[in-house]
């Protein structure tokens, strides 16, 4: 039997006489779930707190979420690092709006003023997919989805991520009520809240890179409030 030799890349691609490629990439998903569900008065939105790499769960406490007004949030999934730089630059134009016209920045112009900032980074772009979610001017709820370089619309729900092809059909069914013959209604907090605790415990089932826990944002007129549940952690 002919003994093992060791070989390289390179005496392989001398020998073959083949060109040698090297790649490397400055993103990664992270992995993680988000959605949001806009009804007449309110919005919920929501992410889950699993931050992974592979097969390996880095954390499993990372938010995806932060509160850019008291009437909006924004979620989103992809590369953390890339999601916080964002944040952050977004939190930062928005301080810059309060302070030269001393009032906060409205949802729809927020939504804008995002579009904005993914289509002027549309060359090297921000690895995240986001969604947000407020209140509009007239205090209805209105959900914003994005794709990676700033086309955008509004929707009465979303969800990035992930998950996102195993919650979208949920939020089909039960928000835009599609292939029902039953009358569409208008969902109230209390029945988006737990639609969106189903959405994500089904999400967490079957998507790896979806679990351990979730944030909840609820936005009213009274304000934003908050509540966190568990998902599985295996």
């Amino acid at each position: 039997m002919e003994a093992f030799k060791y070989t390289t890349p390179a005496k392989v691609a001398a020998e073959t006489s083949q060109p040698m490629q090297f790649a490397w990439s400055p993103y990664v998903d992270n992995g993680g779930t988000t959605l949001a569900v806009a009804g007449k008065d309110f919005c919920v939105i929501a992410a889950d707190t699993r931050m992974s790499v592979g097969f390996s769960i880095h954390t499993r406490n990372q938010s995806k979420m932060s509160k850019l007004t008291g009437k909006c949030v924004i979620a989103s999934s992809g590369m953390q690092s890339d999601i916080k730089t964002l944040h952050k630059t977004l939190e930062s134009r928005i301080t810059q709006y309060r302070q030269h016209h001393h009032k906060d920045m409205s949802t729809p112009a927020l939504a804008q003023m995002l579009s904005n900032t993914l289509y002027y980074r549309r060359f090297f772009p921000f690895y995240s997919f986001n969604v947000v979610g407020g209140l509009d001017e007239q205090g209805r709820g209105c959900v914003y989805s994005y794709d990676a370089i700033g086309s955008f619309e509004r929707n009465s729900y979303s969800s990035s991520g992930s998950g996102q092809t195993l919650v979208i059909p949920l939020l089909d069914n039960q928000v835009a009520f599609r292939n029902q013959n039953r009358e569409k209604k208008d969902l109230t907090l209390d029945e988006a809240v737990n639609l969106v605790k189903d959405a994500m415990t089904s999400a967490g089932e079957r998507d790896i890179y979806t679990g351990d826990g979730v944030e909840i944002f609820k936005i009213t007129k009274d304000g934003i409030t908050s509540e966190k549940f568990a998902l599985k952690f295996d």
